[in-house]
């Protein structure tokens, strides 16, 4: 190793291990403070919410091993939440991002124009010319239809999306009143399928299934693996380092820059569910080598399908943050292990945190020490502590919207999770080895060597990486948020729509973090200096001090 190169290993370990001491560090609120803020919160509730609410809010105490949160089950009626349904959570989030595919939704037109482009996912036309991401197709039902039956409108639908743009694949999607009218759109779908010659899927998403969007992530899961994961038995086999991107939905174009990075790198994507993902490739993923999962709860079920009947490994990465890229990257050559592959991510690693470092130093100037609260999707709450730590900026609260307790505590708690009847409502696949295709890429002494080092199928979850008296809260409502902001007055807030101008009002800056705000890419080395200086601007405007929250009149 030259000196250079040794010189610049050495600030990478220095500038990670900065990292990694904000992000353990203790919370910076009295702890005094945190406990009086939890006992406010719960106490203005009425007995019977008071004592399920306690069970969501968790302080963080590293002393105590097996910590744990509820998490998953109903929201009490009449709290404001910051949960969707699980409409939402299958077109909205899994399904829609899909960009060669028309997506209909069988409903009311709110429900439809509610899940088109909220999120700002990216999508580039293959060599086909076929993009229609900024098409929103819907059945548009009436009180008429709710009376007699929408399923003629449907057909017709179907048949209006095929004749005009002719794609690959169409999906359907039910709403609230399509469940409680019962039309048959799997049916439906069946008949337009054979009609047509191409492929329909019907997701039976009604938006009161499950207690979140997290319901809908689920039923996405199962219908792309039963209609289109390994349909193309024709694919030719892909040699090198191959693997299916999961959980990335190409925010602001967040995709294209993990791609950048893996590519340079010499690893090859072969399917993105769902962020600029296509048909084609969709069909294909069953050649890839490695899946690796981003959003560990909107699609760990696919992962665990794909990797049972054709015997393709997972791992959990995360591709938001410069020292949480790099751990991910070097994790991806761990698995492969081969030396040229290693050797390269190296060089990768070390060109892109030189380039990244030298943007960034001055943003972390002037943001270190300042305070977080994040309330993001089922893995972005934890994704993002991250990047906030590379600036030096300490997460104080964290809560997932839809997470499940795993996603909190990690996934050696799956085998203690009680299985309720909401979640029940979910059809789960009994999948078998596929008997010609099921072809493990790495030999069962590598296998072994990676279940040892819990490379493979290994999540710790969020509550592992959050130090000292921070606050854990799940499914966070606006009188919680309240008493917090009112009590910590932190310097920024990550959060969603629903939250944004309530929390700006307060005279916080709020960073909305289901679609950017117009921003983008967050993601990667390139995203997380797109990330700092984004973050500067709010939080060191001036023009924060001239709005006065509630409590200083």
């Amino acid at each position: 190793m030259t000196d250079t190169a040794r010189t610049q290993a050495d600030l990478e370990r220095q500038i990670a291990q900065a990292s990694q001491d904000v992000k353990q560090a203790p919370s910076p609120i009295d702890p005094t403070t945190t406990q009086t803020a939890v006992k406010d919160i719960v106490e203005a509730y009425p007995a019977k919410v008071a004592k399920k609410r306690a069970k969501h809010i968790v302080v963080r105490d590293p002393n105590v091993p097996e910590q744990t949160i509820d998490a998953n089950v109903r929201t009490t009626p009449g709290i404001i939440t910051q949960r969707g349904c699980a409409f939402a959570g299958c077109k909205g989030v899994v399904v829609g991002p899909i960009g060669d595919v028309v997506h209909i939704v069988h409903g009311p037109v709110g429900c439809s124009y509610y899940s088109w482009l909220i999120r700002r996912n990216q999508f580039r036309a293959r060599a086909n010319g076929r993009n229609f991401v900024n098409y929103c197709f819907t059945t548009d039902l009436t009180e008429h239809d709710i009376v007699f039956g929408g399923m003629t409108k449907l057909r017709q639908a179907i048949q209006e999306a095929y004749d005009i743009f002719q794609p690959p694949a169409i999906t359907v999607h039910s709403t609230c009143p399509v469940g409680l009218i019962g039309d048959d759109i799997q049916g439906v779908s069946r008949e337009m399928s054979e009609k047509l010659g191409i492929s329909i899927v019907a997701f039976n998403c009604e938006g009161y299934k499950g207690v979140s969007q997290s319901a809908g992530h689920h039923i996405a899961n199962n219908g792309f693996f039963k209609n289109w994961v390994g349909t193309n038995e024709a694919a030719e086999e892909v040699e090198g380092y191959t693997v299916n991107l999961m959980g990335e939905y190409n925010i602001g174009g967040d995709t294209w820059e993990i791609e950048r990075v893996l590519e340079k790198c010499g690893i090859e994507v072969i399917s993105k569910f769902s962020g600029d993902g296509s048909y084609d490739e969709a069909t294909e993923s069953h050649l890839a080598k490695l899946n690796l999962v981003m959003c560990h709860r909107s699609i760990n079920y696919m992962a665990d399908m794909m990797e049972t009947k054709f015997g393709i490994p997972w791992i959990k990465v995360n591709f938001i943050g410069v020292n949480a890229f790099a751990k991910s990257l070097r994790k991806i050559a761990e698995v492969f292990d081969d030396p040229k592959l290693t050797e390269r991510i190296e060089t990768v690693i070390a060109e892109e945190m030189a380039e990244t470092e030298a943007q960034l130093a001055t943003y972390r100037e002037r943001l270190t020490g300042k305070t977080v609260f994040l309330f993001v999707g089922g893995s972005r709450a934890h994704h993002y502590q991250e990047l906030f730590a590379d600036l030096g900026m300490k997460t104080v609260v964290a809560g997932y919207e839809f997470a499940h307790r795993d996603d909190y505590e990690g996934r050696e708690a799956l085998p203690n999770i009680k299985v309720d009847a909401d979640s029940r409502n979910i059809e789960e696949i009994h999948v078998k080895q596929d008997p010609e295709r099921y072809k493990p890429p790495f030999s069962e002494a590598a296998l072994a060597k990676m279940e040892e080092n819990k490379t493979l199928k290994d999540y710790k979850g969020m509550m592992p990486d959050m130090g000292e008296g921070t606050l854990l809260v799940d499914n966070i409502s606006h009188h919680e948020l309240d008493v917090l902001i009112e009590r910590f007055k932190p310097d920024l807030i990550g959060s969603g729509i629903k939250d944004k101008y309530v929390i700006e009002k307060l005279g916080i800056p709020c960073k909305q973090l289901h679609n950017y705000d117009y921003g983008g890419p967050f993601a990667g080395f390139r995203g997380a200096v797109n990330f700092a200086k984004d973050v500067d601007l709010r939080v060191n405007t001036p023009v924060w001090k001239y709005v006065k929250a509630p409590w200083l009149n």
